[in-house]
């Protein structure tokens, strides 16, 4: 999967690749040439007493050195260039493919390994790629170079090469036979302790609340030593390899020395021969050296390959149809009427559905709530809308379009949303309203604040719209996140406007405001709002009841009061509940 992964990443640059290759069989060919000058000096030039021999191959040499280091520089550049191309491309790839996912599948994965795999899984494929182009290309030519330049020496040495290599290639092979499972577990451990840290991170309130810091501290370091475990495992075996690899080496060298002295002795070798014969065995034990130090890497750079690879192949449910006829002209088609028929969803692998079997219509200019439970699917019936969830059965239309076969650009451009979470961007008021309408002018801004009851606080901010927010809105109170988020929505020209149990936060007061507002400034819009509260949804068109997953009642606020005993329970629950207060 790995070699798969490079060579389809790496396609788009052959032809840098193929000048890296160019480059590094430059630099090699100058290396395996040198020892034979400096041999030819040697016999040629030293022991004949023959200066001019010295200078003249001298020259040589000096030339071949100089070519050998701008082909390795420039080699090593290009190197560089395309590696960070490949993980800039591959990470962009991965974050395009994670907002395609729906939730489901981006639960599936989990957060903390998303990001794991986009940074630290990239990061390693980068690396391995470095070192093909540095190493992997060069040690082969140099390792068969080698062999057959060592052979024209001296065949009657050559046999400690023969030798030597088999022994070589064994020690390889079995680190990296255990390698490969460690690493893969190490990966797994990172996005395990990555996840714990942004638990703790974002739970930290809670944590401190409940005095469970002991806990949490324990929890981390069993997830810290784990990781740190396994690191050390895999580092003693790649430590292991390089005294492995010296012993051979030496002993090698040894060997060629004492049967070289031999052989010079005998009159059957030259000393030049002896020294070229030497650097020539140091040549293939580097060219094994560095294919053993990108196979150890390898195994790392492998399963992360398979980790990126299962996101980038990851089917998404979220079907991407050609627009529609009609879809984007004006007319009655466009007035935002909503239909949901039979529709149900389970999560992948879930005992029960979360939804099952429901079905009602919301007009344009009308107001639908959604009331029930905790955990009873009101909020999945909102994702369902711009299919952040998929539909496992049924249908949903809008305007009479099947919302599966149209654009997911298209379908979103004609709803607001306002999500249960309250997220706010780093930045300033300002940029994060208008991330629903990037050409929106401030009196637009204020405008939106004002209908969201929000204009009266942020007024009185030293900076106003350009007071900047920390991620997530720190430092505001949960009603003044929830109407930044209001009015974020409000800025688009929407046709379906979706509230996610967006008034939670609010005192009675100013939620009856902004209701108000809202019935004002959304009157020929389709509005759906997810509560809790009876005082939210009392003023609705209809009101759905979904309990455990279905719908089992429908109507207005007094219908519903006649018709439904699990509403009144609801009702008199809330109203005993605002007397007790």
């Amino acid at each position: 999967m790995l070699a798969s992964l490079l060579l389809q990443r790496l396609a788009p640059y052959k032809t840098h690749v193929l000048a890296i290759v160019l480059l590094q069989l430059v630099q090699i060919g100058a290396t395996l040439l040198l020892p034979t000058f400096n041999a030819k000096i040697v016999d040629d030039g030293l022991v004949a007493g023959n200066s001019e021999v010295i200078l003249r191959l001298g020259g040589w040499m000096l030339l071949l050195t100089v070519v050998q280091v701008l082909a390795a520089l420039l080699a090593g550049y290009l190197g560089a260039i395309v590696a960070m191309k490949f993980g800039r491309g591959l990470r962009q790839d991965l974050f395009d493919k994670i907002h395609s996912l729906p939730d489901q599948d981006v639960t599936a994965f989990g957060p903390a390994s998303l990001v794991v795999r986009t940074t630290n899984d990239v990061l390693q494929l980068q690396n391995i790629a470095v070192l093909v182009f540095s190493m992997l290309v060069a040690a082969p030519v140099m390792g068969i170079g080698g062999v057959i330049l060592a052979v024209e020496q001296d065949a009657a040495l050559s046999w400690i090469v023969f030798a030597i290599i088999p022994v070589l290639l064994i020690i390889m092979l079995l680190i990296v036979r255990k390698l490969v499972p460690l690493y893969r577990e190490g990966q797994g451990l990172v996005d395990r302790i990555n996840s714990v840290l942004r638990e703790q991170i974002l739970g930290t309130a809670v944590i401190r609340a409940f005095v469970r810091q002991p806990f949490e501290m324990r929890r981390f370091e069993a997830a810290n030593d784990a990781l740190t475990n396994n690191n050390l495992r895999s580092a003693r075996i790649v430590a292991a390899m390089l005294p492995l690899v010296m012993i051979v080496v030496n002993l090698s060298s040894a060997g060629v020395v004492w049967l070289g002295g031999h052989r010079i002795i005998d009159g059957d070798m030259k000393l030049g021969a002896l020294t070229a014969f030497i650097a020539y065995i140091m040549q293939i034990l580097l060219a094994i050296m560095m294919a053993m130090y990108v196979l150890s890497t390898a195994p790392r750079a492998s399963v992360s390959a398979e980790r990126v690879t299962e996101v980038l192949n990851t089917e998404s449910e979220l079907a991407q149809p050609g627009n529609p006829a009609g879809w984007r002209t004006g007319g009655p088609e466009r007035t935002g009427g909503l239909s949901f028929n039979n529709v149900s969803f389970a999560y992948p692998g879930a005992e029960a559905p979360v939804l099952e079997g429901i079905s009602f219509e919301a007009a344009p200019g009308t107001t639908t709530a959604v009331i029930g439970s905790t955990g009873s699917g009101k909020s999945t019936i909102v994702s369902l809308v711009p299919r952040l969830l998929e539909a496992t059965s049924g249908s949903i239309s809008l305007d009479g379009q099947d919302i599966a076969t149209v654009p997911l650009g298209a379908l979103r451009s004609r709803l607001a949303v306002v999500p249960q979470e309250t997220w706010l961007f780093r930045g300033t008021i300002a940029e994060n309203l208008r991330l629903s309408l990037p050409s929106a002018t401030d009196s637009q801004l204020w405008q939106a604040l004002e209908t969201a009851q929000a204009e009266d606080f942020v007024a009185r901010l030293p900076q106003g719209l350009e007071t900047t927010l920390s991620q997530s809105g720190a430092g505001l109170s949960g009603g003044q996140r929830q109407r930044l988020c209001i009015a974020r929505a409000l800025l688009r020209p929407a046709s379906v406007y979706l509230f996610d149990d967006s008034f939670s936060a609010l005192d009675t007061v100013t939620e009856a405001r902004l209701r108000a507002a809202l019935e004002t400034e959304l009157r020929e819009a389709t509005v759906i709002i997810v509560a809790q509260r009876v005082n939210t949804v009392v003023s609705a068109d209809q009101i759905l009841l979904i309990d455990q997953g279905r719908l089992v009642a429908k109507g207005t606020h007094e219908e519903l009061l006649v018709s439904s005993e699990t509403y009144r329970e609801i009702v008199a629950s809330q109203l005993e509940t605002e007397e007790a207060a």
